[in-house]
């Protein structure tokens, strides 16, 4: 039964939701309520009227499903234990039972065992892992501040901890996580390395085991809420559904089947989180979802358009606007991630701050976001899906992918070149920074490989045997590539002058005409020849 203190939500996803009154306790807190005011899929909701959805949910859903997860675990593991146990000569039941000083009924795993504060600390790095997320999500450290400190090695995962570390501090939920029995070294680092991986990257290098919350024999418990080693984990199982309902897509991914059929299986000394074989095809529409998702909303043209225009008008608002930190301290746009206290002061909002303002300082970026209200947003001139050679046989895999990579940057750069060089042929009126070169890559979330690859699957008459199933013998329709980048060009200027001008680029027309008919005659799209 729930705590008194615990509480219950209406989630339009998961349902009727119990959550930990630790968990509440953290969700009362400014640092956590600022991602009401976070956008989930960034600009997109300025595409998909249904794309309200912020942060803040998606967090509470992430808990939710971690939960659920270890629980599933946990259970998934005593039922074969009892298995097992149940196999065993009477005898050596009893002896057992009477050397551990309990009854025969109430003999568990003990080492591998989850235990509740491991289920507590799983859930808090669900509803913690996104606390660092800037303005509009990812456009913030995936565009923003990439462009404003191109040399700044900065991920919205190292906030979510520094922003974890300050909301516990500033709260005084020490205390309070004391009270459920955590501890306050071993369990709060495990609860950042679930969240970003192993914290000092120095020590792991030099030994077999690089996490310090939790030993070797609990290794699958951080797979759950961010898995590094095939992307499987509670957080896309939440924004996929949550995603899909609000974009008003179909979800084919079932992850209550996935929690259902997933057990802790021994994999070269590790233990690793396996689903049963026959789930193989459920995991690969998962990542279908995943590439489904960005081709139709998350990497969407306009989408991209309106957060290349939000980030213009970021970049020129930086300076001017002030947010006040610790001590008094004033920092910028892009400095505010650098202090938690003014970190926790700037969501979304800085839009309407810098569109309803009457700065002459904020007049650039203002008129960049009043061109975004009136629909007058930066014009789509063309596409071009980058060329990726088939791997000969006889070439090694590591050293393909390095071709593979290099092939791809020279690619890219030919295009910058050529475009900047077809320029100076065009209007006068057109300069390089009157465009924005947009590169995306759409992938099953392991770069070029596959992420099946990574995971392992057990058999319904050998369910602690763990193995691999190569994508030949799943099925002959599964992609051959996993992975495709795609060049794409905006123009800054919409008069009709300006557009007329950049179509009549060379780079674009040799794009149009990029087929070729067997006697070398250009064809475009629709078989027509463009001679």
């Amino acid at each position: 039964m729930m705590s008194k203190e615990g509480k219950v939500f209406n989630d339009p996803i998961h349902g009727h939701l119990e959550l930990h009154p630790l968990l509440i306790k953290i969700i009362d807190t400014p640092q956590f309520q600022r991602l009401r005011f976070i956008k989930q899929l960034g600009g997109a909701y300025f595409v998909y009227p249904g794309a309200s959805h912020n942060r803040f949910e998606h967090s509470i859903g992430v808990a939710h499903l971690a939960g659920e997860l270890a629980r599933a675990l946990r259970t998934q593991q005593s039922e074969h234990f009892a298995e097992e146990l149940g196999k065993q000569p009477l005898n050596l039941v009893e002896e057992l039972a009477q050397k551990l000083g309990i009854e025969q009924s109430e003999l568990q795993i003990t080492k591998n065992d989850i235990t509740d504060e491991d289920i507590l600390c799983v859930q808090i790095a669900g509803l913690c892992h996104d606390l660092g997320h800037g303005p509009f999500s990812h456009l913030y450290d995936g565009m923003f501040i990439k462009k404003q400190h191109p040399d700044k090695e900065w991920k919205h995962e190292k906030a979510s901890i520094e922003m974890f570390d300050y909301l516990v501090e500033v709260n005084g939920l020490k205390k309070e996580m004391e009270k459920w029995n955590l501890n306050l070294t071993n369990d709060v680092v495990f609860i950042k390395e679930m969240i970003d991986g192993p914290l000092d990257t120095k020590t792991a290098q030099d030994k077999g085991w690089s996490y310090k919350g939790r030993g070797k024999e609990k290794s699958f418990l951080y797979e759950i809420v961010s898995n590094k080693r095939n992307g499987i984990d509670v957080d896309k199982f939440d924004y996929f559904a949550r995603d899909c309902h609000h974009l008003g897509m179909k979800n084919n991914f079932d992850y209550r089947r996935f929690f259902h059929f997933a057990r802790v299986c021994e994999v070269d000394g590790d233990k690793q989180i396996c689903v049963r074989d026959k789930e193989v095809s459920n995991i690969y529409n998962m990542f279908h979802t995943r590439y489904y998702l960005h081709k139709r909303a998350y990497q969407h043209k306009v989408k991209g358009i309106i957060e290349t225009m939000i980030t213009d008008a970021f970049l020129k608002a930086d300076e001017h606007i002030e947010i006040k930190g610790s001590g008094g301290r004033m920092f910028t746009l892009s400095t505010a991630m650098d202090n938690m206290e003014a970190y926790t002061k700037l969501t979304d909002h800085v839009f309407e701050q810098i569109l309803f303002s009457s700065s002459d300082d904020l007049k650039e970026a203002r008129e960049i976001l009043e061109r975004i209200i009136s629909r007058d947003l930066y014009k789509f001139l063309g596409q071009k899906l980058i060329e990726k050679p088939d791997k000969p046989d006889a070439v090694p895999e590591k050293e393909w992918e390095d071709e593979a990579r290099r092939n791809t940057e020279l690619q890219l750069k030919a295009v910058k070149e050529a475009w900047e060089a077809g320029l100076a042929e065009l209007n006068e009126r057109l300069q390089p920074e009157d465009f924005e070169i947009s590169v995306i890559t759409l992938d099953y979330g392991k770069k070029d490989k596959n992420p099946v690859d990574y995971m392992h699957f057990y058999s319904k008459e050998k369910p602690d045997k763990a193995f691999k199933l190569p994508k030949e013998e799943v099925s002959q329709l599964l992609p051959k590539n996993f992975s495709e980048t795609i060049v794409r060009i905006f123009c800054k200027k919409t008069d009709d002058t300006s557009l007329s001008a950049a179509k009549d680029h060379p780079l674009l027309k040799l794009w149009k005409n990029q087929k070729v008919r067997d006697d070398g005659t250009p064809e475009n799209s629709r078989g027509e020849t463009t001679n």
